[in-house]
């Protein structure tokens, strides 16, 4: 660098050396500068790997000159970009003087001499330029530069039009990072100033904070009173500016969401002045909270979150027994709806990162009880959800715990921060208070204790089984007396549990039990992490179930005496109970010698049930009575007993019937509990069992409606139960819901058709009252008449409401029960995936198809609401994948021949009478699960399958499983899906689908054979075209099947081919002119048929004659024939090649006659062009200079009227399709010249492309009428002489605008086919 200072000055040696090395130098800066942040990041990597490599001074000096230039870009990216580049230039340089550099940046972005439009540029130009000295490490290295630098943000602080606090900010960063002796001896005199000035603005007091702790031996107290008067900052004398301050800070960063940083360092400073509890009072609740201002607010809860980690015990129970937290509750509780900002989300953020940081249990749990005692009339603030909870020490959380369950028995509102809303305040006058909060704290606290154990925290199973008997405890039991025998009996309630409090830990104990038994193994010990690699849950590490553990405390508090249950059990309850203890017993006996999976599910099922007799006790007894019925014959060793039709069902169908009421019930815990019960007893389900299943789900069975009654009412208690488990607020907004609804129903009643028979009755009352006056009008009635009459006409509309009202509930109620109905046939759906999935060998799976495929068709044909859809979706997913699709299936289905025989067949013939599509592709599907089955399965008859020539049986080893039947019954198949095939391609609207038998001959190859005839046949004899394209499509997928072949011998393969090709050849011989689109199909799909068969024939070599299929093929290719379709064209000649024709090449001379001849045509503006004149508008535009013969009206001429010298062979061969860019038929185009004879000649798929190109036509002629008047074509008889001269030229100048406009066009090459 020394070499760069001498040359004097920032010119280069040589100016346009660095320019002359190419633009890769160059792009580097462009790249610099654009807006894509990776883009800038990677020109700047480059542009010093660059330097680094080339090390030229001429290239360094460049590379600085356009970096400082770049500083005061425009464009706001460009400017961080040049900054940072000029940064990383200057830390990988260390040769270039900082002070240099600094002086070019003053030099470039002078603030004095530049323009006043440009100052805000320089100003940025400046600043830029400092921050990429201070980001390049080096300035506080450099004294010199580090002093101007300070000194240039000083004076740009002046400029806060521009750079607002910037420069600023940037001057509290540079001083946090220089040392102490630099401070004291480089920049304290020059910052004495902003020091002084620290209380005028947030800016220069957040120097002063980042000084006091950065450098305390140079700002000491002695030094501060030089300053600014006071030793220390947080003084009562200075409050009431810091205040102010603060307040300033909150508005001025509202929208980062985040703490201002000055606040947060004058937190700090005064914890260091041991002035905390003076700035919290005085500074925060008694002068920010003052000024009802949200970002304020907001300033104080960070604030307040952001102090946790640095505060002491004594402090932090101040600070969470103050007014920023009861704001912060009030805050909470008022902004439910969902349009506020909720401030929650960020302080459970808070709260989380300080107990994830703190170690000291003191503190940790003096902010969980402080945040649980903030309480909105008893009801904590705090998520009784949250899961702030799992970074708790294991001492804190148990002393937690038992606080939680101290506060439960004991509420103490004396230590609650407790606070009530104005609403509230206003709602609740006659409430009994005092109740109300404890029965809202106990709510939240037994949810709390419940979360503790489902959410993540470390805990051992001693504190798991701790708070699962609390809970079971209170919500079941209470307390005569103390006792110690009973831990949850040693301390008595203060104020007694009453129902609504017992009903509330009810529910969450039964949420507690699905948690159990989701839970996964805790402890260390080896046997824990066996079961834990095994992914057995809801087991302790001893291997006892969590549920088990519970029935045995319960059952040792029946026997306490100083315990009593809420529903006293009655004897024959509690003989219930006591056998399903022995039972249960006994069942563990038998888990390590029998099926242990099954003897728990029994287990868990007796327990649960066992369990709900707290809850239910007489609904609990008749299931809990027939289970254990069913559980001691499940598991005796008797051996079975044939039964009659009407003997009393086994244990099987007893049990499925349980099974079934335990879905309908709203506990997913008994749900699931009851599916892998399900699961283990389905090898012994019998066909009773499966009927009682599948009847649920049957559309034309009728329901019980007594079961979708108590369905109803579980559901109806549930949610209830879930809306008082929800958190405050909805309460707020419950009252205006309650009158819409009113109102909606109001409005329902008034639009009710008056019935007959209210009107017969109103007429009578109306006449009654007419004979009391008597027969003098209504006018001349007495008050006594008229009050009589009111009176009825009021009875009678009464009635007819009540009537109204009576027909709207049972509405409402038939709509609820098909809901439900609907919701459990959901749930029942589950049950026959399961059997389906686990028994998909087993024969009554055959039982379960035609349920299935009714539940389809009868969905497919009802309404389409959500749950509806869902439930036909998951119907169609279980058919699809679980029964259609799986590799699965029954292996002895020898005796069940005759009936699977007859089954394929009603299913076809079921596909076949169906019309709509989707419901047939079912049936055929299940059809085809049939064939699988019974091809899949051996026969003991002796079957003779088709005979295998000794070549293909050689060469293909899996050839005699493809030809093996099985069990099928070849000719009885072959008849039914022949007149399946017969009438998909004769009958006109089939629902039956070519996909479908593509299935059917992909599948089973060995149906190819006996059903290819038709295929053949139908090519000329289909229904329709459509029929005879897809018989084709059809016999060519066949075809292409490599074990067709296996079934045939050569002879017949080879008169195969000649017959299909034959029947292809007749069918083109009727093909007429293709203009819609079931002929072009039939072309297509018949020259993709033709395609292969020739191919197959010069392959294979067979002796097969074309000469009648060539004829039909060149008679194809006239204009009349395929016509100008290029998918046909394509394919015709695909087809040609194999009988030695070749395409003819396009003749490419057309275009330039055109080109050159279209500068002679340009007509003077103002007169209209000869092809847009109404009697020439359908002339075609000359492209090789032949005009077309018209007739003497002005029309072309007709075909037979043309000159034949202007025909090409090919276009006599009708071989030459419509250019894409000249093929309006209309306007008479040709690639020839030569105009078509009409627009009767379209070809078919360019029906589209004319139909568009006739409404740009006749928008281009209604603009021509506009633009020239109705005059029509007078417009040429307009004197140019009238015209101004400047009009002339200006319209000249157009003019030769749109020429050139449309000789670039004309010049636009045309695409060749």
């Amino acid at each position: 660098m020394a070499e760069l200072e001498g040359q004097g000055g920032p010119v280069v040696a040589d100016p346009r050396g660095v320019l002359r090395q190419g633009r890769a130098f160059l792009d580097f800066f462009w790249d610099i500068a654009k807006p894509e942040q990776e883009v800038r990041l990677a020109a700047t990597e480059n542009l010093l790997r660059h330097l680094r490599e080339g090390r030229k001074d001429d290239e360094l000096k460049y590379t600085l000159k356009r970096l400082v230039e770049g500083l005061g870009a425009t464009r706001e990216a460009a400017r961080p970009g040049f900054s940072l580049a000029l940064a990383q230039v200057l830390q990988a340089f260390e040769e270039i003087p900082m002070c240099s550099v600094l002086e070019q940046i003053k030099e470039k972005h002078n603030l004095e001499k530049v323009k006043k439009k440009l100052v805000r540029n320089a100003a940025f130009g400046n600043f830029f330029g400092v921050m990429a000295l201070f980001q390049s490490g080096r300035l506080v290295k450099d004294r010199k530069a580090l002093l101007e630098s300070v000194q240039l943000l000083q004076q740009l602080a002046h400029h806060q039009a521009h750079l607002r606090d910037l420069p600023r900010k940037t001057l509290i960063d540079i001083t946090s990072e220089v040392p102490e002796t630099v401070f004291e001896e480089v920049l304290f005199g020059i910052l004495q100033s902003d020091l002084a000035s620290a209380f005028t603005s947030p800016e220069n007091l957040h120097l002063l904070l980042v000084g006091i702790q950065k450098f305390p031996g140079v700002l000491k107290p002695k030094n501060l009173k030089k300053l600014f008067g006071s030793p220390t900052v947080v003084n009562e004398q200075n409050i009431p500016r810091l205040v102010e301050l603060l307040q300033s800070a909150a508005k001025s960063e509202k929208k980062d969401k985040k703490l201002p940083s000055v606040v947060f360092d004058l937190l700090q400073v005064s914890l260091k002045e041991d002035a905390f509890e003076l700035f919290w009072k005085e500074g925060v609740e008694n002068g920010l909270l003052k000024e009802k201002s949200g970002p304020v607010s907001y300033m104080c809860y960070r604030l307040l979150g952001s102090a946790l980690p640095l505060l002491s015990l004594d402090q932090l129970q101040m600070v969470l027994k103050g007014k920023v937290m009861q704001h912060y509750g009030e805050h909470v509780v008022t902004t439910q709806l969902p349009d506020r900002f909720k401030f929650a989300p960020e302080m459970e953020g808070y709260i989380d990162e300080f107990l994830n940081s703190c170690d000291d249990v003191e503190r940790q749990l003096a902010v969980m009880i402080g945040f649980s005692t903030l309480t909105n009339q008893g009801y904590p603030v705090l998520s009784s959800s949250s899961r702030v909870v799992r970074h708790l020490q294991p001492v804190a959380l148990q002393k937690y715990i038992d606080w939680l369950k101290d506060m439960f028995l004991r509420p103490d509102f004396d230590c609650c921060l407790d606070f009530s809303s104005n609403r509230q305040k206003q709602t609740q006058e006659n409430l009994n208070i005092a109740q109300h909060k404890i029965a809202r704290l106990r709510k939240w606290i037994i949810h709390r204790l419940a979360n503790i154990i489902e959410s993540s925290v470390k805990k051992e199973e001693s504190l798991v089984m701790d708070i699962s008997r609390f809970c079971f405890f209170h919500a079941f039991f209470e307390a005569k007396k103390k006792t110690s025998q009973i831990r949850e009996a040693n301390v008595l309630p203060s104020e007694p549990l009453d129902e609504q409090a017992h009903s509330v830990a009810e529910n969450y104990f039964f949420g507690l039990l699905q948690t159990l038994n989701t839970l996964t193994v805790l402890g260390e010990t080896a046997k824990a992490a066996a079961l834990r690699e095994k992914h057995i849950h809801g087991v302790t590490a001893d291997g006892k179930l969590w549920i088990f553990l519970l029935v045995e405390y319960a059952n040792k508090l029946l026997s306490c005496e100083h315990v009593k249950a809420v529903k006293p059990f009655t004897k024959g309850q509690r003989d219930a109970w006591e056998r399903t203890l022995q039972s249960v017993k006994n069942l563990q006996k038998k888990e390590n010698k029998s099926d242990s999976a099954k003897v728990v599910a029994f287990q868990q099922l007796l327990l649960l049930m066992a369990i709900h007799l707290f809850k239910n006790p007489s609904e609990t007894m008749d299931v809990l009575s027939d289970l254990l019925n069913c559980t001691e014959r499940a598991f005796s060793k008797e051996p079975k007993k044939k039964k009659a039709d009407n003997a009393e069902p086994g244990w099987v169908e007893v049990m499925v019937e349980i099974l079934l009421s335990l879905l309908a019930q709203p506990s997913l815990l008994i749900r699931r509990i009851s599916k892998s019960v399900f699961v283990r007893i389905c090898p012994n389900l019998t066909k009773r069992g499966l009927q009682l299943i599948l009847d649920v789900v049957d559309p034309y069975q009728e329901q019980n409606e007594e079961s979708a009654v108590v369905v109803m009412e579980e559901s109806d208690k549930k949610i209830k139960s879930a809306q008082d488990m929800d958190e405050e607020g909805s309460e707020d907004s419950s009252d205006e819901g309650n009158t819409e609804e009113e109102d909606d129903s109001g409005d329902e009643e008034k639009n009710e058709e008056v019935d007959d028979d209210f009107r017969s009755q109103l007429m009578n009352v109306l006449q009654a009252g007419n004979a009391l006056g008597g027969d003098e009008s209504d006018e001349e009635l007495d008050d006594e008449a008229m009050m009589a009459l009111d009176k009825n006409i009021s009875a009678l509309f009464a009635e007819q409401q009540k009537r109204i009202q009576a027909k709207k509930d049972e509405k409402d109620r038939m709509r609820k029960e098909k809901i439900l109905r609907r919701d459990f046939k959901i749930k029942v759906l589950d049950l026959i995936e399961a059997f389906l999935t686990k028994q998909s060998e087993n024969p009554l799976v055959f039982d379960i198809i035609e349920p299935l495929l009714r539940v389809i068709e009868q969905c497919m044909s009802s309404d389409s609401d959500k749950q509806e859809v869902d439930f036909l979706q998951k119907t169609a997913n279980i058919f699809k994948n679980s029964l259609c699709r799986t590799k699965q299936y029954c292996k002895r289905v020898d005796a069940l021949q005759e009936d699977l025989h007859a089954f394929v067949e009603r299913l076809v013939k079921k596909a076949c009478k169906h019309t709509d599509s989707s419901v047939a592709l079912y049936y055929f599907s299940a059809s085809l699960y049939l064939l699988k089955v019974l091809k899949g399965n051996t026969s003991n008859k002796s079957s003779t399958p088709p005979t295998l020539p000794e070549t293909q049986s050689n060469a293909i080893p899996q050839a005699c499983q493809l030809l093996s039947t099985g069990c099928l019954d070849m000719e009885r198949v072959t008849v039914i899906y022949q007149q399946a095939l017969t009438q998909f391609l004769t009958k006109r609207n089939s629902a039956l689908t070519s996909s479908m038998f593509h299935d059917l001959f992909r599948r089973f190859p060995i149906m190819c054979k006996p059903l290819v005839d038709i295929l053949v046949k139908s090519i000329t004899a289909g229904a329709r075209q459509h029929q005879q394209a897809q018989a084709c499509l059809l016999l060519q997928k066949v075809l292409l099947l490599r074990e067709l072949k296996l079934f045939m011998t050569e002879e017949e393969w080879e008169e195969l081919i000649r017959e299909s090709i034959s029947q292809v050849t007749e069918s083109l011989k009727m093909v007429g002119k293709c203009i819609l689109k079931a002929e072009k199909e039939k072309v297509a799909k018949s020259l993709e048929l033709l395609n292969f068969l020739l191919k197959t024939v010069m392959e294979q070599k067979l002796r097969v004659k074309l000469t009648e299929l060539e004829k039909v093929l060149v008679a194809l290719n006239q204009p009349e024939g395929i016509g100008n379709s290029a998918r046909l064209d394509s394919l015709y000649w695909n087809v040609m090649r194999w009988l030695n024709y070749t395409k003819p090449k396009k003749e490419k001379t057309a275009d330039k006659p055109v080109q050159e001849a279209e500068p002679l045509k340009r007509k003077k503006k103002g007169f209209l062009p000869e092809t847009k004149k109404r009697k020439n508008r359908k002339k075609g535009i000359q492209e090789n200079g032949v005009a077309p013969v018209a007739s003497e009206d002005g029309e072309p001429a007709a075909p037979e009227e043309q000159p034949l010298a202007t025909e090409t062979p090919r276009q006599k061969k009708g071989l030459v399709p419509s250019s894409s860019k000249h093929k309006n038929q209309n306007r008479g185009v040709r690639e020839n010249g030569v105009a078509m004879a009409g627009g009767g000649e379209e070809a078919v798929n360019g029906g589209d492309a004319v139909a568009d190109k006739e409404k740009k036509k006749k928008k281009k002629k209604n603009m021509n009428r506009k633009r020239k008047g109705d005059a029509g074509n007078e417009a040429e008889q307009v004197p140019a002489a009238k015209k101004t001269k400047g009009s002339v030229s200006q319209e000249t100048q157009q003019k030769q605008g749109k020429a050139k406009k449309k000789r670039k066009e004309k010049k636009t090459p045309v695409p060749q086919e």
